[in-house]
């Protein structure tokens, strides 16, 4: 292992582990737990080994009712975290001493918004769930929880977090 792929093998080894092809579905819920929103997921997380980026997700959300959205989210490895400054947010990504994934990213699109997600991976590695909590000038708003199954993985088998690196 060589270039970006080996930084983060060395700096944040726990997101390795969620490379791969996700698909699930994600509720957004209002801040009294009223289901918004439903839609269905496509969530392909890739690490180049060369070029600028050292992560990009390619998102696909489907609803019921024949809309479609992409969205391409590329991100820098910088002090040991992934960095985004795409269109809608930017804001950074790290691991907890328990390899669980947290972001917290200041919406562009929403001014005054913020979120903050949690990644929890299965130990098998074939589900994970995400939950993100969205605040607005100080207040809860909205959450979105994702449920989602692991369709793909390039490339060899990870070793779990705790295991020998």
């Amino acid at each position: 292992m060589s270039g970006l792929r080996a930084a983060l093998a060395r700096d944040f080894p726990e997101i390795l582990r969620h490379e791969g092809t996700w698909t699930g579905t994600y509720r957004h819920l209002d801040g009294e737990g009223r289901l918004v929103d439903r839609h269905q997921s496509h969530v392909e997380c890739t690490f180049p080994d060369a070029g600028p980026w050292a992560y990009v997700q390619r998102n696909r959300f489907t609803w019921d009712d024949g809309r479609e959205q992409r969205v391409e989210l590329p991100a820098l490895l910088r002090d040991g975290r992934l960095w985004w400054d795409v269109p809608a947010f930017h804001g950074s990504a790290w691991a907890s001493l328990e390899g669980t994934i947290l972001l917290r990213l200041e919406r562009k699109d929403e001014p005054g918004a913020h979120f903050v997600e949690l990644i929890v991976l299965a130990p098998d590695g074939r589900s994970r769930a995400r939950t993100w909590h969205w605040f607005r000038d100080g207040r809860l708003y909205r959450r979105t929880l994702c449920d989602e199954t692991r369709e793909a993985t390039p490339g060899p088998a990870l070793p779990a977090p705790g295991s020998a690196r």
